[in-house]
């Protein structure tokens, strides 16, 4: 393979990737657009213990298609003392729940249909932008853009199908921890974990990487996405930086537990895909595995509350106002 080859590859398979990312951040304000303003008042409503807490994450989030969106708004709501520690524990963890719908979504391989989504949405656009039909086109445009960005990153890397250097560099993440090294770095450095395993299953379509290396990338992706949620907390209140602490608590314990029980899960993930491809095999692992997390760690929540709360107890002036 030539240069220039390799340079149009690479640069194909950055497009797709900005489109997706791209998409994924205009999903996510569209569809808040949509909710509208009540949003806040809503979620805090239906928050008053852990369980209804971890349903409204996973609600929102599958709304939002974005679990950082979904938990740095959790932390600003807890900031701004709309919600409490407690509360934003359950949102959190439902998060990770609702973030592996996009994963069910991505396995049905519906890229090819992404500009009849595109068409549709482009039509429906054109009524008034902030009527109910203008929001709507608004989110099909977006859903339209995320799939062909995927169906463009599958696109470009099917030439090195044939190519033994990427082969045996791909090969390397059959290794779970080295799998979940590379997922983590990659989520780190384009803060998406939604579009690393997008990633890891379109690879694993053109057939480059196992089921085994799909599922290590996920794990690792979980990490990488805790970075965002803790730059959220930066100058703010100890019960947001307790969130975003929790959020990384969690996911490091599911990821360590998710490697000491690898085999377990990518079996449990196959006997749950009952033969069908190896992308849904992926996203049925990304599911058991942050179900599984949930279940650990729900009823340890008054626990792991009063942990934290004596590592970062509120500062005495930290809300002058409060009565």
């Amino acid at each position: 393979m030539t240069y220039n080859n390799m340079f149009e590859i690479v640069l194909a398979a950055l497009a797709g990737l900005v489109l997706f990312l791209y998409a994924v951040r205009s999903l996510s304000e569209n569809l808040y657009d949509a909710l509208g303003d009540s949003a806040p008042t809503w979620i805090r409503r239906w928050t008053s213990n852990r369980f209804s807490s971890v349903l409204i994450g996973i609600l929102v989030t599958i709304l939002l298609d974005s679990s950082s969106a979904v938990i740095i708004l959790t932390i600003v709501m807890v900031n701004s003392r709309i919600l409490n520690f407690r509360q934003a524990m359950g949102i959190v963890m439902g998060a990770n729940i609702g973030t592996t719908a996009s994963s069910q979504i991505i396995a049905m391989d519906v890229g090819r249909y992404a500009p009849l989504l595109m068409l549709v949405g482009f039509v429906m656009m054109g009524f008034q932008k902030r009527s109910r039909w203008g929001l709507i086109g608004r989110v099909v445009m977006s859903m339209g853009v995320l799939f062909f960005g995927l169906f463009t990153m599958e696109n470009a890397v099917a030439p090195l199908h044939h190519e033994a250097f990427f082969e045996n560099w791909m090969r390397q993440t059959e290794n779970p921890l080295t799998g979940a090294w590379v997922g983590a770095l990659v989520t780190l450095v384009i803060q998406s974990s939604s579009a690393t395993v997008a990633m890891a299953m379109v690879l694993t379509r053109e057939g480059f990487l196992g089921l085994g290396g799909g599922i290590a990338v996920m794990l690792g992706a979980e990490l990488g996405t805790c970075t965002t949620t803790l730059m959220a907390t930066i100058r703010g209140s100890r019960q947001a930086l307790k969130t975003g602490l929790f959020h990384l608590l969690f996911n490091l314990v599911s990821i360590v537990l998710g490697l000491l029980l690898f085999d377990p899960l990518v079996q449990a993930s196959q006997w749950m895909s009952q033969g069908a491809s190896m992308e849904r095999a992926i996203a049925n692992a990304h599911f058991l595995f942050n179900v599984s997390g949930v279940a650990l760690f729900i009823g340890l929540v008054p626990w792991i509350e009063k942990f934290l709360d004596q590592l970062l107890p509120d500062r005495p002036n930290e809300f002058p106002n409060e009565t």
